[in-house]
């Protein structure tokens, strides 16, 4: 098992686990448990993302893509562009 990935948040977190899940790979969630005790514990690193060694690779080349994503054109504001609409 290794830690692939720090989300920023358990939004951020349970986004990649499911897009993750969608291409067969199982996560678990280190420190999901630890999010009642914030305010004793500092918020970085607290949660992660673990994955078996054999699939760690390919949950790393997910991931890097998921944050290097960028809006297709016409899914964002004519006002505000560079902005995706969710």
């Amino acid at each position: 098992m290794q830690r692939i990935y720090d989300p920023e948040s358990l939004l951020e977190a349970q986004m990649l686990i499911g897009m993750l899940a969608s291409e067969g790979i199982t996560v678990h969630l280190v420190g999901r448990d630890l999010m009642g005790a914030m305010g004793d514990l500092p918020m970085h690193g607290l949660l992660g993302l673990a994955v078996a060694d054999e699939q760690a690779a390919c949950a790393r080349e997910l991931i890097a893509a998921y944050n290097s994503a960028q809006p297709l054109a016409g899914d964002e504001p004519e006002n505000i562009p560079g902005t995706l609409i969710c």
